[in-house]
């Protein structure tokens, strides 16, 4: 697949976005990132996902690949033969699917509602962070990786929400490592991983991000 062309439709800070870049570097994939603007997106961006109208897409000739996890799941399966990220046995890929599918369904709104909201429903959301990251500890259990020795599929949905751990302490006045130092040895495991240190923003620099969304959304 060495003409193929690849496009990247992505926002620097999305955790999203950067499941994709992790799983496109894990495979040494060659492609052209494009960086939106969501507040002014462009017609590449509506044209390729009209119904969402949200980044992450990946382009793969001409044909729009959209949600960061069914990306990940195309790229694993165009490109299975470097660097597998989904276990071979049956069983093992539906429970990475259904942790995939606890963090977006879970995590991320929680923590929406630590750098998005004020008074209660962010005291809500903190707490519901932390259960989250809990819940996500004993899924790792003792292991290096949530898919075992090897760095995979769980690991590649989570890793982007540690660029953002910075953010919801400073609003959610809390210590990840104080309250889950299991998930924080795993983030720093996972970024001395070139693929993950080279994909994931400075966290100091997505506190300035979410410091303009809060004051977008009226909350300072």
């Amino acid at each position: 697949m060495a003409n193929d062309e690849l496009i990247l439709l992505d926002f620097w800070p999305s955790m999203f976005g950067m499941r994709l870049r992790i799983a496109l570097a894990e495979k040494e994939i060659k492609y052209e990132y494009k960086e939106e603007d969501l507040w002014n997106k462009s017609p590449l961006l509506l044209q390729m996902n009209p119904i969402h109208k949200k980044i992450p897409v990946l382009i793969h000739n001409g044909k729009p690949i959209c949600e960061s996890i069914i990306g990940v799941e195309y790229i694993e399966e165009v490109w299975k033969d470097k660097s597998p990220l989904l276990p071979s046995d049956p069983y093992d890929r539906a429970q990475a699917r259904f942790w995939a599918d606890y963090i977006d369904k879970k995590l991320y709104y929680s923590a929406r509602k630590i750098w998005g909201a004020n008074g209660e429903e962010q005291e809500a959301g903190k707490k519901e962070f932390i259960e989250c990251l809990k819940v996500l500890e004993g899924a790792l259990g003792e292991k290096p990786y949530f898919g075992g020795d090897n760095f995979g599929f769980v690991d590649i949905a989570l890793i982007g929400f540690y660029s953002w751990i910075h953010s919801c302490e400073t609003y959610g006045n809390f210590s990840t490592e104080a309250e889950c130092p299991k998930f924080v040895v795993w983030a720093k495991r996972c970024m001395q991983r070139d693929s993950v240190a080279k994909s994931l923003p400075d966290q100091h620099k997505v506190l300035e991000f979410a410091k303009t969304l809060r004051h977008k959304l009226g909350l300072e």
